[in-house]
Formats: C-alpha cells, sequence, structure tokens
C-alpha cells in the first residue's frame, strides 16, 4: 500500500449566492481595501489515504467528495493528490 495525501479545494458555484464572502467583500470596504472584490469562501480539506494504486487514490477522494465533502447541488471541488 502506499500512502496518499490529498489537497480538495470546495467552492460555492458562481451561480450560487456566498453570503460569507459577501460580508467579507464588504469589510474589505471599510479597511480601506475597497480594490478587493467579489470574494468567495470555501472550504480546504486534506486527507491521507493508502491505496495499492495512485488511480485508487484518485477513485476513493473522487467517492468522498461526491459523497460527503461537498454538496453537489451548491459546490464544486476539485482536489491532487500526490504520495507522501
Amino acid at each position: 500500500m502506499i500512502k496518499f495525501q490529498a489537497e480538495i479545494d470546495v467552492m460555492p458555484k458562481k451561480e450560487i449566492l456566498d453570503p460569507q464572502g459577501k460580508a467579507v467583500t464588504g469589510s474589505m470596504k471599510n479597511l480601506g481595501l475597497a480594490e478587493i472584490q467579489n470574494i468567495r469562501i470555501g472550504k480546504h480539506i486534506t486527507l491521507e489515504i493508502e491505496a495499492p494504486t495512485a488511480e485508487i487514490a484518485h477513485a476513493k477522494v473522487e467517492e468522498a467528495c461526491k459523497n460527503l465533502l461537498a454538496n453537489l447541488i451548491m459546490e464544486s471541488y476539485t482536489f491532487k493528490i500526490e504520495a507522501v
């Protein structure tokens, strides 16, 4: 078995309102940083997985994202995997 580490980014879809991002964007103006706009806030997840191949590790992380880590109705995700 090989140990892999996955770095996963889950973000709200572009067409979905992001109230947290909107609030932070408004706060930037209050800090004198009005040039920073359209902030979107998501989550970053790291995990380790043991699998016999990178392809199997990829498939398992894909399954975890689809079934638990991301709400596919409102969020999209990307990830990368590397052996550790």
